[in-house]
């Protein structure tokens, strides 16, 4: 009989109810912020790493998950008995957690051949940040309490996943620049000009979508593109960090639009925040067929 584990990253965003609800397990992120180094979802919730970015003038720093911290996961889990362990993390394009835990699989098994027939690890690439994964995580973990077979599940996440598609704007672009998402250059004369990007995530890449001339037109912009490409009549999340008035505006907007407001709201964590910032409003959805 399978005894499957669902596993992902403080990148996904899951709020704190579904991960107890459906059962999920959630590797976390260290930050640095100065000479101090945090345990995301640990040692903060979202509105306090919020206030500490707020008192710290730098740009806060992410670990990866290393292998060996995968090699001990996967005995962790080998000894409990989990026949199926799927692990569906940070874009391998921003990250080198998902690769890590990739080399750790045949290090595990060098080490522990033991475990080589009772442990099936599915490591999975997220594509992406936030709800782009999370969503699909929470469903799968959904489908797991339903009894659906972990080959089907993980069939579920490879073909849904290459759909997904982010659209967000940044409010305030000296953590995007700093980081490295946006050039410098472009980025400070974007703050000079009172430009506003739209990013666009979507197969494992982020691009500007889009530059608004001001603040007032990026909500707008924001559901005019993610309308345009996502599949019509299907579900849609907002994205958020620490304004809650551009969230209420963004689902307003995307609910006036469409008829049916959205499935979910995903608040960004210290993951995604050290890199865009904690002032971003944005979409995910399931990207419509070519």
């Amino acid at each position: 009989m399978e005894k499957i584990k669902i596993m992902t990253d403080s990148a996904s965003d899951i709020s704190v109810d579904d991960e107890k609800r459906y059962g999920i397990s959630i590797l976390p992120y260290l930050v640095t912020l100065g000479e101090r180094t945090y345990t995301s979802r640990v040692d903060f919730d979202n509105e306090k790493f919020f206030e500490l970015m707020a008192q710290y003038d730098g740009i806060p720093k992410t670990s990866q998950i290393t292998p060996y911290e995968f090699q001990e996961i996967y005995l962790r889990e080998a000894r409990e008995g989990v026949t199926d362990l799927i692990l569906v993390l940070i874009n391998s394009k921003g990250s080198a957690t998902y690769n890590n835990s990739l080399m750790a699989v045949n290090l595990f098994f060098e080490e522990h051949p033991e475990y080589r027939d009772k442990l099936r690890i599915h490591n999975i690439d997220g594509m992406g940040y936030n709800a782009l994964y999370g969503v699909p995580v929470v469903q799968a973990a959904k489908m797991r309490e339903e009894g659906v077979s972990a080959e089907k599940i993980v069939r579920y996440l490879e073909e849904i996943l290459p759909r997904r598609q982010i659209y967000f704007g940044i409010y305030d672009l000296k953590y995007a620049a700093k980081s490295g998402r946006i050039p410098t250059a472009a980025a400070l004369l974007g703050m000079t000009l009172k430009i506003k990007p739209v990013m666009k995530i979507f197969d494992r890449g982020i691009t500007t979508a889009a530059k608004c001339r001001g603040e007032h037109s990026l909500i707008p912009k924001i559901a005019e593109m993610g309308i345009a490409d996502m599949e019509p009549g299907q579900p849609y999340e907002v994205l958020y960090g620490c304004d809650t008035v551009c969230r209420n505006e963004l689902q307003e907007t995307m609910t006036r639009c469409l008829g049916y407001g959205p499935s979910a709201v995903y608040q960004i964590g210290a993951a995604v925040a050290a890199n865009s910032g904690p002032r971003v409003v944005g979409i995910s959805f399931i990207r419509k067929k070519e």
